[in-house]
């Protein structure tokens, strides 16, 4: 077994409950496991089943990767993924900056100062996980990651679970993603998308280095059964690209309708509109608006 191990810097602003909350969504934490003070991740790292782990101190973070093979020429490539997954590659001090007199949106700047947008550990991970959560609640989808995750069968020798990469899914065929509780629908395009990537033609590491989102979008669109969310929620989480509009999202409109304070609910073509302005941070504005505390009002998105 391989290791690697890096100490990240935090900004002093930097928010841990957020990240330990993303990776807490699923309680069953199959492929990952949170404590207080940190993070266990199980993935794959260059084909091998691997497990990250990031502890949280006092002005940085400590992290490790335990990975089921050789690491090569890994070793310099896990404090960029570590600060990929902690959100701090976002600008968002010039977003605050920006908009931190904004009628509406200074109450939710001021209440949550630093907001980052955590991140998948890939691309890939974002745009499977936008795909599964299709149409459907948190609860459903985080039931279909789970399986999923179950059917493609990577596991660290820790015991934890790994999220797939596009290698171990294109080993599955639709009758096994269909036991898995995927549609068929969404066995089709999670299969062509593994085929895709297996095959070089959709390049999702390579995109993180600076290709731009709209040449992204354009790919993905061509795929059968990625529609605008899934391309902007995939830029959002995977790229940590900053400027989707996430109008299509119903928690979205939900908060906005509160923050708006209308009774009639928001469109998503007056999502849209209202959003367009905040360019190029629209997705940061929606990542403010899932955070707003406004009783009553629980998400469905995938979030």
């Amino acid at each position: 077994m391989a290791a690697l191990a890096c100490s990240v810097p935090l900004p002093p602003d930097f928010r841990p409950d957020d990240v330990l909350a993303f990776h807490a969504r699923d309680t069953q934490q199959l492929a990952e496991r949170v404590g207080p003070d940190r993070i266990a991740k199980g993935l794959v790292w260059n084909g091998h089943p691997a497990g990250l782990e990031i502890v949280f101190r006092p002005g940085h973070a400590d992290a490790s990767l335990a990975i089921d093979g050789p690491h090569d020429s890994a070793t310099g490539q896990l404090e960029p993924l570590v600060r990929h997954l902690l959100g701090l590659t976002q600008p968002v001090d010039s977003f605050e900056t920006a908009h931190r007199e904004h009628p509406l949106l200074a109450p939710l700047i001021a209440r949550h100062p630093g907001l980052r947008v955590p991140q998948a550990a890939t691309p890939f991970e974002a745009l499977t996980w936008a795909v599964t959560g299709q149409q459907i609640s948190v609860h459903a989808a985080l039931a279909l990651r789970r399986r999923l995750i179950g059917a493609a069968g990577v596991t660290h020798s820790d015991g934890l679970a790994c999220y797939p990469d596009a290698l171990a899914l294109v080993r599955l065929n639709e009758p096994a993603l269909h036991a898995a509780g995927l549609s068929r629908s969404k066995a089709q395009t999670l299969l062509s998308l593994a085929r895709l990537i297996a095959e070089g033609r959709l390049p999702l590491d390579a995109w993180r280095d600076g290709t731009p989102a709209d040449e992204i979008r354009e790919r993905l669109l061509a795929v059968r059964g990625i529609g605008p969310w899934t391309v902007n929620y995939t830029l959002l989480r995977g790229f940590a690209h900053l400027d989707g509009s996430l109008h299509g999202d119903a928690a979205v409109r939900r908060k906005l309708q509160a923050l708006l304070g209308q009774t009639e609910r928001i469109t998503a073509d007056e999502a849209e509109a209202w959003l367009a302005p905040f360019s190029p941070w629209r997705a940061l504005v929606a990542a403010h608006l899932w955070a707003a505390p406004w009783v009553g009002l629980q998400s469905d998105s995938a979030g």
